[in-house]
């Protein structure tokens, strides 16, 4: 796993007022989390931290946090491990608008999300028309910060038409616990939907109709087909 070196200084400014001066100055605040001890408020520059989020680890690249100080002993005592663990961007400018980065030992294993990229092009795509459905596209695994991987490679040029892959057939590297349900589909070829809901139209039409029912005739009607005459309705008498 890459490891890079990121600048920092602790931040003594805090609230919506500062944050938004500190960010048009080229400034992110942040913030370093570690079980048991006090959160440290940090501020990092917004370009070098680019460089960080843009090496070939992503989001799990392992970071030396060097944070300044005037004391220099005090200094290299400060420097921490960490990893990020979420980031805030702008809804809009999609600028990074807050960090949060957890302290991490090298020695301990850590849960992280990791990538699933498919290579190639399905047979059930080429030859058959299908798609390929990828559903899943993250593996939770636990592993030690050293060991993880940039990205899980899917190869998927041998799916037919209806076939698919599970968490369970993935190849993992030694040494990590995939958490995702062994069952969990990550990618199939299926049939193009459109296709899928004209199928299902027609299977509900045939269920709908419904056989053509012949009327039985009325007696009446059945004296006419025959030319037979109905006697006239009796009259009813006047009372006297």
């Amino acid at each position: 796993m890459e490891k890079v070196i990121l600048k920092a200084e602790i931040r003594e400014e805090f609230g919506k007022e500062s944050g938004s001066r500190m960010r048009k100055s080229g400034i992110v605040p942040a913030i370093v989390y570690k079980q048991g001890d006090k959160a440290l408020p940090l501020k990092v520059d917004a370009r070098e931290l680019f460089h960080v989020l843009h090496t070939s680890a992503g989001g799990n690249v392992i970071i030396n946090l060097n944070i300044a100080s005037d004391d220099k002993a005090k200094s290299a005592k400060n420097d921490k491990t960490v990893i990020i663990k979420e980031i805030q961007y702008h809804p809009i400018k999609g600028d990074v608008l807050h960090l949060d980065f957890h302290e991490i030992s090298l020695t301990d294993k850590i849960n992280v999300t990791i990538a699933i990229e498919t290579k190639g092009e399905p047979e059930g795509v080429t030859s058959d028309g299908g798609i390929l459905d990828h559903p899943t596209k993250e593996l939770h695994v636990e592993c030690l910060p050293t060991e993880i991987p940039e990205r899980i490679d899917v190869h998927v040029e041998m799916l037919k038409m209806g076939e698919g892959i599970r968490v369970k057939d993935l190849d993992i590297p030694d040494g990590i616990t995939v958490l995702n349900d062994p069952e969990q589909t990550v990618c199939s070829v299926v049939v193009p939907k459109a296709e899928e809901e004209v199928s299902e139209e027609e299977a509900a039409s045939e269920e709908v109709a419904e056989p053509e029912v012949i009327r039985e005739k009325k007696p009446e009607e059945g004296a006419e087909a025959s030319g037979e005459s109905q006697p006239a309705p009796a009259k009813e008498e006047k009372k006297q």
